[in-house]
């Protein structure tokens, strides 16, 4: 039952649902029909749907035959209406066929025009469009133009500048365009052919600057010569005006256009040609010389194109090596000022580049950098001055020197470079330059005493006395009084060396010119150079002089009363420097001058030479002696070689009139006493071992000759019989021998009164034993006689007594 019921519920709903379908498919277009068909078919009662699709369309046709019966009359009577329609229709046709076929006749030429006419607005409207596009690229193709016409000319920053323009405005408008892609390709071309090109020209540039590095530093230690003599000037004269400025103000004598179009501005990579200006025109600006426009386009440019880092080092770099170049002296710098003046304009020229570069750029180079290359350049000049230095000996070579050394640092110093250090080697050369002074100074002197006449100076006129004395300083009354001619006391090397004394601190006052130095400094460097020209330069060559081997005692008795009247010229040399220098002597710490010393020194060598030359003399005519020591024959005077003596030491004395007394009298006593020992050892020498009592008689005469000369007084001074003293010895020896006075001899001996006190024992007993040996050769038959064997045993008993005061007196 329940089967059936739900069988019945479903054959409904089937029922209803193939209902609706078949009104969908009446309602729907027929090219949507295929979903509702789809559904039909998806199902399983399509056979009962195609029954009810079979009724639906068996209904349908029904009424549509109902219908047409309906109509039937009215749809005869259109078709005959239509059929005369039709009719009418053909002869319309046929009319509307030749209207067209005589409008198509009639407008054909039309069509051929207005074909024509859309050709033209075609080609009109393509024109336009072509024209607009070439109004966007013909900027383009201007400014492309235009950068290549800036790189023909080598003006690159401007170059740079168009290429910008180019890459960020123009190209960007024309992109889709395929030379507008050739264009953006080659940018990065271009800008690497502007950088190359650029440092090529800044290239060019270093290397123009290094070949003119001597021209800018010459141009500007010129320009500080004058600016130093404008100083001087000043100085000298009332300050009307203000000092003028040496440095020229914000360097805008050399800033350039970077983008100026000149040719000459854009290809210019170094130095300006200047023509040499006379001495009396200004001296043009060191950087005027220079045009540094290629280093201002190449700092633009790779700061454009964000490479500044990149070209900072490379510059620095090369500047580096190129200021170890120039601080590389040249190996004869030191034969001529023309090499030290080359390599300091170098050195300047260098600078006062980088000076300006460091004015001119924002970083391209820094104070520190500056610094550090001026401390590299400072050890490396002075290192250089030192050892070139020292192989000048001509002083005014370093003079010029320091001239040259001064000026190069107050060029430097203007710039801004600390110089102390070249100032202190200064006072280094100085102690060289005294050597090279001194060593000329020895040549001046050693020529002045050498062509010497040593001869006091013979006046004649009034003149001439003014002349020496306008020479050297001398004051004496009694000079002055006598008539001419007359003579000075002194030799020609006394002005001489005194006016070269006086040219020796001048040559010292130079070269302390311009070092800064105070006075008292001044003062105390030519206190001490000219203290090393007395004590070691001229006492020296007077000491050379003095221990000539032919020097005469003429020559030495004017060279101590030279040196004696040099002595007293110290203190108006003290007097002269204290002139030229400001400087009291009574200043604290002010050097004294040791002239006096060194006179005084020279004095006392040539009294001892004097003294030397004498007892040389003297020996010379002792070895003219010729005595006969076993002669029997007593003689009535004395030896001619001893006459001879005599006349000479009388005769030189006679010059020692002009010596101090006590040196003469010191000179005379010496030589007294060199000549009584002389004949005390030509008496007891060696060789001598015979003599007879007539030979003993001889030697008496010639010692009284030299007791008579002794007494004469030839050099006044001494007291009574001081002279003779000198001969006491022999006297009071041969005194003995001759009286033949022992007993008195050895009974007073040892007593402070006895009247042969300066007899030695000794002395008795050698020359006692030659007169005995002589007394036993010469008498062979002396045994034979009485007195002859008593004096033979007196002489054995005497020389017996003699040998026991030796042995006591050893003892």
């Amino acid at each position: 039952m329940e089967r059936g019921k739900m069988a019945e519920a479903e054959s409904l709903e089937t029922a209803a649902e193939h209902e609706r379908i078949l009104r969908e498919i009446e309602s729907t277009d027929t090219a949507c029909i295929g979903p509702t068909l789809r559904s039909v078919y998806d199902g399983e009662e399509h056979g009962r749907f195609m029954e009810k699709l079979e009724t639906r369309i068996r209904n349908h046709d029904r009424e549509i035959e109902k219908m047409c019966n309906f109509h039937y009359q009215g749809f005869v009577d259109s078709i005959t209406e239509l059929l005369k329609v039709r009719g009418e229709a053909q002869k319309l046709k046929n009319q509307v066929t030749d209207t067209n076929r005589k409008l198509q006749h009639e407008g054909k030429e039309l069509v051929i025009a207005m074909e024509e006419l859309k050709q033209c607005r075609l080609q009109q409207r393509n024109i336009s469009a072509t024209v607009d596009k070439l109004m966007l690229c013909l900027p383009v193709l201007e400014m492309y133009s235009k950068l290549r016409d800036q790189m023909k000319t080598k003006r690159h920053y401007p170059a740079l500048k168009t290429l910008e323009h180019l890459e960020h405005t123009y190209l960007p408008q024309v992109s889709h365009y395929r030379f507008c892609k050739v264009m953006v390709d080659n940018i990065p071309k271009l800008r690497e052919e502007i950088k190359d090109v650029s440092m090529s020209d800044l290239k060019d540039f270093l290397e123009s600057i290094r070949k003119h590095s001597d021209k800018i530093g010459e141009t500007a230690m010129k320009q500080a010569q004058q600016q130093r003599n404008l100083d001087n000037i000043i100085l000298q004269q009332p300050r009307i005006g203000s000092k003028r400025k040496f440095k020229k103000d914000a360097y805008t004598i050399f800033d350039t256009e970077i983008e100026s179009t000149s040719p000459k501005s854009e290809q210019d990579s170094g130095i300006l040609d200047v023509e040499d200006e006379e001495d009396d025109e200004e001296v043009p600006g060191a950087q005027d010389l220079v045009d540094f426009s290629p280093v201002y386009r190449c700092l633009h440019i790779y700061s454009v194109l964000g490479a500044r880092e990149t070209f900072e080092n490379y510059y620095r770099k090369q500047r580096r090596k190129q200021a170890r170049l120039v601080l590389q002296p040249p190996s004869n710098m030191h034969e001529t000022l023309d090499g030290y003046r080359k390599y300091f304009n170098q050195i300047v020229g260098f600078f006062v580049v980088e000076d300006h570069i460091l004015h001119t750029t924002q970083g391209l180079v820094n104070r520190a950098y500056i610094d550090e290359l001026w401390e590299m350049a400072l050890s490396k000049t002075i290192a250089a001055l030192r050892t070139h230095s020292s192989y000048c000996s001509d002083p005014n070579l370093v003079l010029d020197l320091k001239n040259l050394i001064v000026l190069f640092a107050d060029t430097l110093q203007v710039y801004g470079f600390p110089v102390n250090q070249l100032f202190d080697m200064l006072l280094e050369i100085r102690d060289q330059y005294s050597e090279t002074l001194l060593k000329k100074w020895a040549g001046i002197f050693r020529n002045i005493l050498d062509s010497d006449n040593y001869s006091p100076i013979p006046v004649t006129s009034e003149e001439m006395y003014k002349k020496v004395v306008g020479q050297f300083p001398f004051q004496d009354t009694e000079l002055e009084k006598q008539p001419f001619p007359k003579k000075f006391p002194f030799s020609e090397f006394v002005p001489k060396v005194y006016n070269q004394i006086k040219e020796f601190i001048y040559a010292c006052l130079k070269f302390s010119e311009d070092l800064h130095l105070s006075s008292t400094e001044v003062d105390d460097m030519i206190r001490k150079s000219t203290n090393l020209l007395l004590t070691r330069t001229l006492s020296n060559s007077l000491q050379n002089v003095i221990k000539r081997k032919n020097i005469g005692l003429t020559e030495l008795v004017q060279i101590i009363i030279n040196t004696t009247h040099l002595e007293k010229s110290c203190k108006y040399l003290e007097e002269f420097i204290t002139n030229i220098t400001n400087v009291l002597p009574e200043t604290v710490h002010t050097t004294k001058l040791y002239g006096t010393t060194t006179f005084k020194d020279a004095r006392h060598a040539a009294e001892e030479e004097i003294y030397t030359n004498l007892n040389q003399k003297i020996d010379q005519f002792l070895q003219l002696a010729d005595y006969d020591w076993m002669t029997g024959d007593l003689g009535n005077k004395a030896s001619d070689y001893l006459v001879d003596l005599i006349a000479f030491l009388r005769s030189t004395f006679a010059v020692f009139t002009h010596l101090p007394g006590k040196v003469a009298q010191t000179a005379c006593m010496s030589a007294c006493k060199h000549l009584a020992t002389s004949l005390m050892q030509l008496l007891l020498e060696a060789e001598v071992r015979q003599l007879t009592l007539g030979a003993l008689q001889q030697f008496n005469l010639d010692v009284r000759e030299c007791e008579q000369f002794a007494r004469s007084g030839p050099v006044p001074g001494f007291q009574e019989d001081t002279l003779q003293l000198a001969f006491i010895d022999l006297r009071q020896l041969l005194d003995l021998f001759i009286q033949w006075d022992w007993s008195t001899y050895l009974a007073d001996y040892g007593q402070p009164n006895c009247k042969y006190l300066r007899v030695n024992p000794v002395t008795a007993l050698t020359l006692l034993e030659k007169m005995k040996d002589t007394s036993r050769k010469n008498n062979m038959f002396a045994q034979f006689r009485k007195n002859e064997r008593d004096k033979q045993k007196l002489i054995d008993t005497v020389a017996k007594q003699l040998r026991g005061l030796v042995s006591s007196h050893h003892s």
